[in-house]
This record gives structure tokens, C-alpha cells and sequence, in this order.
């Protein structure tokens, strides 16, 4: 599966997740849309690859509209982090629904992945 861009600048993945990303001086914030599984891994994986290099120092994602995450989403925001990490990035996660909260808690990954309580926009604007 691969990422295309729609007609309206976003990106766009088979499994329908979008992924708009805003860039700002120092930070980019990519908003996620949509289930955060097996499907739509490979192209949202490609998609946050793709970002993470212009994004600045500090990369959030918003996940104010994510429906779900299953270990295919997570090892996605994982795997982020790691190569975040390697190129002196900091990836915060936002707005993050019961689930995705829940999941990460569940598995220690709270503890890996840091999950502001503000959201995106004002937590940016915050560093």
C-alpha cells in the first residue's frame, strides 16, 4: 500500500487514513485520521518517514481523530520514535482518544511514547 496525494494537498492511504501535515517554524504537526491498523501501516509508516526530516526539532501528532490502533499502529509510532530519536527529533503524541491512551498504557509504551494532554497546537506553541 502507498500514500497518494488528493486532490486537496492531503495524503491519502487505500485504508483511509489521512495524514495532513502543517509545518511550522521549529515544529510540524501531522493530524492522523482514521484507523491506525494493519492496512493502513505501510503507507502511514511512509508518510511520517517522510516528515520527519523537515519537520524541525519537535514533530506532534494529533490523533484527536484516530479511531482506533491495533500492534500494527503502534509499532508504526514506535519504530517513529527510534529513528525520531537517531536524527534529534522529539515526537509528542496528542490528543490521543481512551483507546489509544489505554493501549499504551496497557503495554508500557506511556512510557516510550509521550502523550500530551494539551492539545497539538498549544503544546507546539508551548516549546
Amino acid at each position: 500500500m502507498t500514500a497518494s496525494c488528493t486532490a486537496d494537498g492531503l495524503t491519502a492511504a487505500r485504508a483511509e487514513v489521512r495524514m495532513p501535515a502543517h509545518r511550522r517554524p521549529g515544529h510540524t504537526i501531522v493530524a492522523l485520521h482514521g484507523d491506525l491498523d494493519s492496512a493502513a501501516a505501510p503507507a502511514l509508516r511512509e508518510h511520517l518517514i517522510g516528515v520527519l526530516r523537515p519537520s524541525g526539532r519537535l514533530l506532534m501528532l494529533d490523533l484527536g481523530e484516530v479511531s482506533s490502533c491495533d500492534v500494527a499502529g503502534l509499532a508504526v509510532l514506535v519504530g517513529l520514535q527510534h529513528r525520531a530519536a537517531g536524527l534529534g527529533v522529539i515526537v509528542r503524541l496528542g490528543a490521543a482518544n481512551r483507546q489509544l491512551t489505554d493501549l499504551l498504557r496497557l503495554t508500557g509504551l506511556d512510557r516510550v511514547l509521550v502523550v500530551q494532554t494539551a492539545s497539538p497546537a498549544q503544546a507546539a506553541s508551548a516549546d
